[in-house]
């Protein structure tokens, strides 16, 4: 019998206006909302023995306190960023100093999305990105992290 996966901790970052995920765009953003992508992460989290802990803020402040706050307890980032993800310098700065792997997650495929949209601050540094798969690309984030986790690589 294989051994038990270890447990593993993972930091979920929303960035602005993703509170209203559900009503917000739906053509775009879909239908689901935060909580139930959250609730889904959860039970994705338990299959894969990793605990899940989420944040969403409309701040940029707040989001580079929780990558600093929850630093000291997960392996790990799963990011949606927001309208943060074509801007912030700062929220990069926080997610290298604390020295973390993180994927980066999108609702929409922002490449087929208008010009600002397109550029990523964040892209170069994170594992990996996947976007275009409405609330699915949480989950697909979440394995693809916790993948990367246990092979340590």
């Amino acid at each position: 019998m294989a051994p038990e996966p270890q447990a593993l901790r993972i930091g979920v970052l929303n960035g602005p206006n993703l509170n209203l995920l559900g009503r917000r765009e739906p053509g775009i953003y879909g239908s689901t909302t935060l909580d139930q992508i959250e609730e889904r992460l959860s039970a994705v989290g338990r299959e894969l023995s990793a605990t899940i802990d989420s944040v969403q803020s409309n701040d940029e402040g707040g989001l580079i306190d929780a990558v600093q706050g929850m630093s000291e307890h997960v392996d790990g980032f799963l990011v949606n960023a927001g309208g943060y993800t074509h801007t912030s310098v700062a929220l990069l700065d926080a997610l290298l100093a604390v020295d973390l792997p993180f994927v980066e997650v999108h609702l929409s495929n922002i490449h087929a999305r208008e010009d600002f949209r397109q550029r990523s601050l964040l892209a170069a540094r994170a594992i990996g990105t996947i976007g275009g798969f409405g609330a699915l690309s949480y989950e697909l984030g979440l394995r693809a992290l916790v993948f990367h986790l246990r092979r340590g690589d």
